[in-house]
């Protein structure tokens, strides 16, 4: 299995931290230095990754002055309590880039959001909605005689496969 770790560029990594804990209903432990933290998912899996601009030479890391925060990035997580996450989010700022909708290609509710360094945020439902009751069956249309199937010259085609 291959994994991303996505790192994005920020000015306070406690406060971004803290942001995106709070966005994501976890638990407030602090990043594990000041120039540095990782957002783990409950399994350990890092979900984004916080560096201080300009802490250990990285060259696209230097400084924020190079271009807009987020200029060609989306972060886009996918998240299995997307109700809560839209609660939480409209918690942590003043007004959502993109109220909340369903997406057309992934058929999941999703929402946008800006971060405190002014990073473009989506967080999507993990899975479409799941139906109330029971389904309601189509009628398979193949099956369903038409005018042109009932009579073919002067039986039915049903009596004429029986024969």
């Amino acid at each position: 299995m291959k994994r991303t770790w996505t790192i994005i560029g920020v000015s306070d990594v406690p406060g971004s931290f803290k942001w995106y804990q709070s966005l994501f209903g976890q638990g407030k432990l602090p990043p594990g230095h000041d120039d540095f933290g990782q957002i783990l998912d409950t399994d350990g899996t890092v979900l984004l990754c916080l560096h201080q601009w300009g802490a250990h030479g990285h060259p696209s890391l230097m400084s924020p002055d190079e271009a807009s925060p987020g200029n060609g990035l989306l972060l886009f997580f996918r998240v299995d309590d997307f109700n809560m996450a839209l609660k939480r989010a409209r918690a942590l700022v003043t007004r959502l880039e993109e109220e909340p909708h369903v997406n057309p290609n992934t058929q999941t509710r999703e929402f946008s959001l800006r971060d405190p360094e002014g990073y473009y945020v989506t967080i999507s439902a993990l899975s479409a909605p799941q139906r109330k009751g029971p389904r309601k069956r189509r009628p398979n249309k193949r099956l369903q005689p038409t005018k042109a199937r009932q009579k073919v010259g002067t039986t039915s085609r049903r009596s004429r496969l029986k024969r």
